[in-house]
Formats: structure tokens, C-alpha cells, sequence
């Protein structure tokens, strides 16, 4: 180590006129007057003595420093200044920090590390341990600089925790504690006496992990700090079991209790306690920021949240950023994100062959919201669902191939969230006793919106997931075409409103009264099981219609939402068909065309001018099918996969391996409406209500 770095680890450091020696207090006894001299030596060599007569051993290791730290060059060895030095060194931490050496290394076990570096010098990085209650190491996190996104990283293997759980028997003793945001905040704190833990970045929160060890402590002290990291812990600790005992504190003008140190240590405990003193607790703190945050995304919304078919506007600006049609499967896609609001959201699968832009719909709908409304993978791991810390909480998991879910225990994970809207696992864990069972939770409701190229999902997924087809028209392929070759610029969409309102949508009403649930549920006929389903997802959507258009609908007197016919009608016109066809009492259109060109092609067997290769007796082949229908063979396929699913086709070639041979299978049912158009219900609510009045009358 350098001069200067040396002379930093001392306390009260007097330096000389000349700059080659000073003086400072002795750490390794009770200095009152600076007692120790620094000196500079020799080879770069740094020369101590305390003049009280402490061993020099002594006070290097108060001190925090290692005899290699002074002893400068040594013959033989590569030379520290033939190249510079990087990385932070704990004299440096410990200067920037404003905090004794001696206290890091005592009260904190901060240690300093090195490695040569590739221009001949050495990196030097903090060691800084995290302790469990009984003040065991159970985590070391390294540090390599004072600011940037990569000063840290965690130890190989390392299992994140609080930072400071030594200080939580103190804490219970004295009835308060103090949560913070990092190490420095923590050691700050305890240098003033206020016991303190710190959170290893605002989203480290991990309530099944950290919430136990609040137990007996009436009162916490939770540093928000006015950033975006501020805002992440204060929104993790809404939902803590600790909530109720929590007091926000605010250090107005600076970002954190080191900042507030940093500025002058002789005047933090009054300013500090000022803070502490001023706090206020978490549900009026959450209630002041919610209503601060409604006002200001409802400057940005407002117009947007007052057009009458905000849908219909949703489709306009999604139009500007170059999607071609597919307005139907957008607006369903932008109802089911926005349905992560309610106690029960619907989950869709987005279905398609290959290339017909399942996952661009999905991302450019999921672009109008802001990114902490939505999760997005491609694909995960088994267990991702059950250890990852992401929150899911009224957020959208949305997964752009349905293949990434494929393992049987990573879909019974999403089963279970969006059935249960929580996700429960038992595991077992390895600690110093042995093994012993760990409960993790992940707390919903959570909602799904998956892509797939296949005919169906797994019958325990598919059931539980609404389907949106894409479509594989030649016109729409040929109206992609035309917009991929049209070379004009287009206008950036500002999607700032658009994000706005689901901010304003977070904060609002989200309970929604469906007055004309009973009529509705009187008139769908009950023509399979899955509708137990399907009814309660086309209610969600309605609920999620009115919510949408809030600031245009009554309220009950408990300030709920009441939904209207208009909200029926724009639900029914999107999922009508949708519905009819998952209950299998209505066909697809793209079914019924399929079935209908192999009956055609059938029949042509008869025909003695037809081509021979193409034609089986009473069956056709895949090519000749797309030929008739004028798609590729993977469409052609994709539509036949799914007549064959219902029995409507069936495939007689027998042999693996083999192109399929399509023959017709079970007739094509009849049209069975399954929602009714609005008139029919309204009419039905209307007689409804009569048939109350007259009972009313009678009685």
C-alpha cells in the first residue's frame, strides 16, 4: 500500500508541511493526543511508532492492515509501480465512507483482497461478510469500486441474506430497528449506536426469508430513498407480514443515511433524529404516495381514460407501429394484461403456425404497458416459477413458446398459480443441523399468456387458458407484404399515455359489480364442462372491460365498479365464437373451410380428369389440401391437426413415418349460440325484472 493509503486507515491523520510524514491516534491504545508517527521509508516501505510504546504488530492489526501492507518492494518481485493499481482498497472505502478503518474492520469484518492486474499492478476489491443472528458468516459479497451497475458480486455460491442480523437481538432489546438499502448505510447507523440491517439491493426483499426476523420488534424504520430503488423496497414491504409496524422515513435533500453522514458527521444524530422523528407509519405513507401517484398519471391519461372505446384507440395506435390486422386478437390480448388487476385474471395462448407473428403481436400489445406490469421469458427451468424472486403478484407471466413450459413439474407450477393464485412448494435444504424443510411461497394472482404453433396444449393447460387464433389467410399474408415493402417513415407512437393509464388503472377501483351475471348465466346452455371455465373467464373480462373504462361507469355505494351492457357487448363480439368453439358447440371457421375442401377433394375422386398422384381412393393428401386451400403445407397441416383433434377428419394411413392420408370423419355439428347477442339479454334482464316485481307484488 501507498503512503496515502496507509495514512487513511488512521484516525485524527495530521500530515506535514512536506507531505513525507505525519501523525494520527494510536489505535491499539486509549490515544487522546496523536501519538503515532507515519513516516515514509525506503522502497516504497511506510515506517509506523507509537511513542506510548505499542507493539507495531499491535497497531497494524487495529488498524485493519497486514505487515505487507508497509513493507514497499521487495528485491526479486515485480515492482507495484511498474503498473497502476485498480479497484477499491479499504482505505479507500473507508475515506469515501467517512467511517474508521478500525470500526469496519472490528464491528463489520471487512477485509481487503488483491490480485495482480494485466498492467503489472494489483485489483484490489472489499471482502465484506454478511452474519447470521448468532453472528455465524453465512454470505461474503465482494466490492470493486465506489459507484458503477458491477461494483458487486456475490461469493461463489453464495446464498443472498440481510445484511447486519448480528445487530437483531439488540434491536429487539431497544424495541426498534432500522432497514436500509446496502452495507454502507448499515455500518453508518451502527456507528451512531442505531441498530440497522440492509437490504442487498431494493428488489432483495424475500418475505418467506427476512419477514421472521422482524419478530418482537415494535417498531421499523424503513429509509426510502427517493429513487427508483426507494419505490421498489416500499412496494415489497406493502405486502409484508411486518407492514403494520413499519414507519417510512424520508431524508429530504439526501439519498441515504451515508449521504447524511458523509455531509457532516457532527450534525447527523440531530438530523437523523429529526427524520426519525418526523416518520410516518406505512399505511399513511401509502395512502399519501398512491394518492400523489394518481394525480400525476392521471395529468398524463386522463383524456385517454374518458374515450368511449378505449379499445378501438388501443387498435388505432398499434396500427402506427406497423402491425397489419390481427385487431381482434390485440384487443383480447389487451384485455387479458390488463386483467392481471382483478382477484381472478384470464390467461390466453396465443395459437398459430410458424412465422405468423404470434410473438411480435404479443410484444408490441405488451409494449402500451409498463414493464412492471408484465414478466416475459422465453423459456425457464423446472423450478423457476418456485425460486425465482421476481413478484408475480397482479403481474403477467408471459412466455413466448409454449415449448419453454414442457416439463411436467414446471406446468403443474403454473397450474397451480393460476388456479390457486399462489404457488406453495415443500423442499428441503442443507444447513449446519442437516437437512431440514424449507416452505417457499409465491403469492399471485398471476395470469399467462403463452404463443404455441400446436393444434392444443396439455387438456390440464388448455382448459385453463383462453384461446386466440392468429390468422393464416392468404389475404393477411399478402397485407404483410404489402406493409413490409411500403419503405414510407412512420411517426413514432408515444405510448406515455398508454402507460400512464395502467399506472392510474394500478392505483384505482379494481372490484367490478356485474349486475347482469345471473340473466347472462340463465341464457348460455350447458353443453360441456369446460364452460365452468370459460363463463367465469368471459365475467373477468367484462369485470376488466368496465374496469378499463372506469372513469365512465357508476359506482355502487361501496365505491365498486359497475359494469354495463356496453362492456358485454364489446367482451361478447372479441370471444363469441372463441367460446362456442372451446365448448365444441360451434366450429372454427378455419375448420369448417378445411373439412369442406377435403369433402370437395374427395368427391373429385369421380372425376376422371383428376390427377391421379395427388388422390386416394376416398382420401387427400397434404399437398393436395393446401393446393385446394391455397396455403403451405405446414398451414394446411396445422388445420388439419386440429379437424382431426375434433373427429371431424380422420388420418387412414396406418404406417409411422408416412404422409398423412385424410378422409372424412364425424359430421360437422350445428351452430349452438353459447353468448347471447346483447338484445336477447337485455331482453332477459328486462323480463327478469319483472318476474321480481311481480313476486314482490304477490308477496
Amino acid at each position: 500500500m501507498t503512503f496515502e493509503q496507509v495514512a487513511a486507515c488512521f484516525r485524527n491523520f495530521t500530515p506535514s508541511s512536506d507531505g513525507e510524514s505525519g501523525t494520527a491516534l494510536c489505535p491499539a491504545h486509549d490515544d487522546t493526543a496523536n501519538s503515532l508517527s507515519i513516516a515514509k521509508g525506503e522502497n516504497g516501505r511506510v515506517l509506523l511508532k507509537c511513542h506510548a510504546g505499542c507493539e507495531h504488530k499491535a497497531v497494524l492489526a487495529k488498524a485493519g492492515l497486514k505487515p505487507a501492507d508497509v513493507r514497499g518492494e521487495r528485491k526479486g518481485r515485480t515492482k507495484a509501480s511498474d503498473g497502476p493499481n485498480e479497484g477499491l482498497t479499504l482505505a479507500q472505502y473507508a475515506v469515501a465512507k467517512k467511517l474508521p478503518v478500525e470500526y469496519l474492520v472490528r464491528k463489520w469484518g471487512l477485509s481487503e483482497r488483491s490480485s495482480p492486474n494485466q498492467s503489472g499492478g494489483r485489483s484490489y476489491f472489499l471482502c465484506i461478510p454478511y452474519f447470521d443472528s448468532d453472528g455465524n458468516e453465512v454470505a461474503e459479497r465482494y466490492r470493486s469500486s465506489l459507484d458503477g451497475e458491477l461494483r458487486f458480486r456475490w461469493k461463489k455460491r453464495a446464498k443472498p441474506c440481510l445484511y447486519g442480523l448480528q445487530n437483531i437481538e439488540k434491536a429487539r432489546q431497544v424495541g426498534t430497528v432500522i432497514i436500509v438499502e446496502g452495507e454502507s448505510d448499515a455500518q453508518t447507523l451502527g456507528l451512531y449506536g442505531y441498530p440497522a440491517v440492509g437490504l442487498p439491493g431494493a428488489s432483495n426483499w424475500r418475505e418467506d426469508r427476512d419477514a421472521e426476523h422482524f419478530g418482537g420488534i415494535g417498531t421499523i424504520y424503513v429509509i426510502v430513498e427517493p429513487d427508483k430503488g426507494g419505490r421498489t423496497m416500499a412496494k415489497r414491504l406493502a405486502d409484508s407480514e411486518i407492514s403494520d409496524r413499519v414507519r417510512f422515513v424520508h431524508l429530504d435533500g439526501f439519498k441515504d443515511p451515508s449521504a447524511l453522514h458523509i455531509d457532516d458527521p457532527e450534525r447527523f444524530k440531530e438530523r437523523f433524529g429529526a427524520a426519525l422523528a418526523s416518520s410516518v407509519p406505512f399505511e399513511e405513507a401509502e395512502l399519501a404516495d398512491k394518492d400523489a401517484r394518481l394525480r400525476d398519471s392521471w395529468k398524463l391519461c386522463g383524456p385517454l381514460a374518458q374515450v368511449p372505446d378505449i379499445l378501438g384507440a388501443f387498435v388505432t395506435d398499434l396500427r402506427r407501429t406497423g402491425l397489419v390486422g390481427e385487431e381482434r386478437a390485440a384487443k383480447l390480448l389487451y384485455l387479458v394484461l390488463t386483467s392481471r388487476l382483478l382477484a381472478k385474471p384470464v390467461s390466453a395462448v396465443v395459437k398459430g403456425p410458424s412465422s405468423a407473428g404470434k410473438s411480435n403481436l404479443a410484444q408490441k400489445t405488451a409494449d402500451f404497458f409498463p414493464t412492471d406490469a408484465y414478466y416475459a421469458l422465453t423459456s425457464m427451468s423446472e423450478r423457476a416459477l418456485a425460486y425465482s424472486e421476481e413478484p408475480l403478484k397482479h403481474r403477467t407471466l408471459m412466455l413466448y413458446e409454449a415449448a419453454g413450459m414442457a416439463g411436467d413439474f414446471q406446468t403443474y407450477l403454473i397450474r397451480s398459480l393460476l388456479s390457486e393464485g399462489c404457488i406453495r412448494y415443500e423442499t428441503v435444504q442443507k444447513t449446519a443441523a442437516g437437512l431440514e424443510a424449507k416452505l417457499i411461497e409465491r403469492e399471485g394472482p398471476t395470469n399467462l399468456i403463452v404463443t404455441t404453433t400446436a393444434a392444443s396444449l396439455h387438456p390440464e393447460n388448455e382448459t385453463r387458458l383462453l384461446s386466440i387464433p392468429v390468422s393464416d389467410d392468404p389475404a393477411q399474408t399478402k397485407a404483410i407484404l404489402y406493409a413490409l415493402a411500403d419503405e414510407s417513415e412512420r411517426e413514432p407512437v408515444d405510448l406515455t399515455r398508454w402507460h400512464a393509464l395502467q399506472a392510474w388503472l394500478t392505483d384505482s377501483e379494481h372490484r367490478v359489480s356485474v349486475p347482469f351475471a345471473t340473466a347472462l348465466a340463465d341464457m348460455v346452455p350447458p353443453v360441456a364442462v369446460r364452460l365452468r371455465r370459460d363463463f367465469g373467464a368471459v365475467l373477468s373480462l367484462i369485470r376488466t372491460h368496465a374496469l378499463l373504462h372506469q372513469a365512465q361507469r357508476a359506482r355502487l355505494d361501496d365505491d365498486r365498479i359497475v359494469a354495463t351492457l356496453a362492456d358485454y357487448a364489446a367482451v361478447a363480439e372479441l370471444v363469441a365464437d372463441v367460446i362456442a368453439e372451446g365448448a365444441e358447440s360451434s366450429v372454427p371457421p378455419s375448420v369448417r373451410e378445411t373439412v369442406e375442401a377435403v369433402a370437395s377433394l374427395v368427391s373429385t375422386q369421380a372425376n376422371p380428369h383428376a390427377e391421379p398422384t395427388l388422390f386416394a381412393v376416398g382420401n387427400v393428401s397434404v399437398t393436395a389440401l393446401a393446393k385446394r386451400l391455397g396455403l403451405d403445407k405446414s398451414s394446411a397441416s396445422r388445420r388439419a391437426k386440429v379437424a382431426l383433434e375434433r373427429g371431424y377428419l380422420k388420418n387412414e394411413e396406418t404406417r409411422r413415418g408416412r404422409a398423412a392420408r385424410y378422409a372424412l370423419g364425424d359430421p360437422m355439428p350445428g351452430e349452438v349460440v353459447v353468448l347471447p347477442s346483447v338484445e336477447c339479454l337485455a331482453a332477459r334482464i328486462s323480463a327478469m325484472r319483472s318476474e321480481e316485481r311481480s313476486h314482490r307484488d304477490a308477496a
